[in-house]
């Protein structure tokens, strides 16, 4: 091993079956609950900042999501934070978002990405520049997530650009995309994630889920067409800080589905903090049972450090102890 935390000399090997050389995969593939959770970007140039959040996690992870200017807002770069995760032999996730590059600069990324030893891409079509801190900035949406998808399977899969020009080493990566089965129109939300199967997308993971009848509905669906077969879904779930924050998310955040009675759940507890933690759990549990659901995406903005109390107390790892510095080997 060099002080990168990557192992050169045995880059170029991938196991049966598998497209990357990544942990996540070997993860899903072998039949285990996984667990993912989403780093929190600074607004710094300090590597020390990603280092410090990526440490939250150790332990209790399988894959860190490094965002890419979510909501349309600036901080630190997805492909910036992977290079960062990378040299401590974490297993980021790198998202990409169509919005800010246009196909020649993300081609160029994923190539960049792959070299440094990022093994799973999030494929998005991100959010309008509108939504975000900096409205007038131009978007730019050459690709979408459908077309993005497909973009970077040519590469792993055929060797080549866009253009048709040869890639001489190909990307060895796990592709994923976004779904949300709790936005209208709810009958369209599985027919959905056939188009971004076939498209390319290996892994899924969802927006937050709090309505678990909700999610049976959608996976019954998922499950009668087979999809759960083609593809790993990962259900997404995290703690909220309070009542107030839950009512704020709902009204401002597109496609978030949080019904009443969790709200009053939250509310009418001693301490909504914790009260919001054990709701959590609940549902991790629940989704651990679902039939076709291979994972939980944990998202706790700005309660970070809560990550690993809802992983350990919830259960879901079943003992399973999540190596760290090992994403290559």
């Amino acid at each position: 091993m060099n002080n990168s935390g990557l192992d050169f000399k045995n880059f170029e090997e991938t196991r049966p079956g598998h497209t990357s050389r990544g942990r996540l995969e070997r993860i899903l593939r072998r039949g285990e609950f996984a667990v993912t959770a989403e780093l929190n970007p600074p607004d710094s140039a300090d590597p020390n900042e990603v280092f410090k959040r990526g440490a939250i996690f150790d332990g209790w992870v399988d894959g860190i999501n490094a965002t890419d200017g979510s909501g349309a807002n600036c901080h630190m770069s997805s492909v910036g934070i992977c290079a960062l995760l990378t040299r401590r032999g974490y297993a980021p996730i790198m998202q990409i978002s169509c919005r800010d590059r246009n196909r020649i600069a993300i081609q160029g990324d994923v190539l960049g990405a792959a070299a440094m030893g990022v093994s799973n891409i999030l494929c998005l079509t991100g959010d309008g520049v509108e939504s975000g801190d900096q409205p007038g900035a131009k978007p730019v949406f050459d690709l979408d997530c459908m077309s993005l998808l497909e973009t970077i399977r040519v590469m792993r899969d055929e060797g080549r650009f866009l253009s048709g020009r040869e890639i001489t080493y190909r990307p060895h990566l796990f592709l994923g995309a976004a779904i949300n089965p709790f936005a209208p129109p709810y009958d369209f939300r599985p027919l959905r994630l056939a188009k971004k199967i076939e498209a390319g997308a290996q892994f899924v993971q969802s927006q937050y889920c709090f309505d678990i009848p909700m999610l049976k509905e959608y996976m019954n669906r998922v499950t009668d067409m087979g999809l759960h077969e083609k593809c790993f879904i990962l259900i997404g779930v995290g703690p909220l800080a309070s009542a107030r924050a839950a009512r704020w998310i709902r009204t401002n955040v597109p496609g978030i589905h949080i019904p009443d009675a969790v709200i009053a759940r939250i509310e009418g507890a001693r301490d909504q903090r914790q009260e919001s933690k054990k709701i959590c759990i609940e549902i991790m549990q629940q989704i651990k049972e679902m039939p076709g659901v291979s994972g939980v995406h944990v998202m706790a903005y700005r309660q970070e450090e809560l990550v690993s109390e809802v992983v350990h107390e919830s259960g879901v790892l079943q003992g399973r102890k999540v190596a760290v510095g090992t994403e290559l080997g």
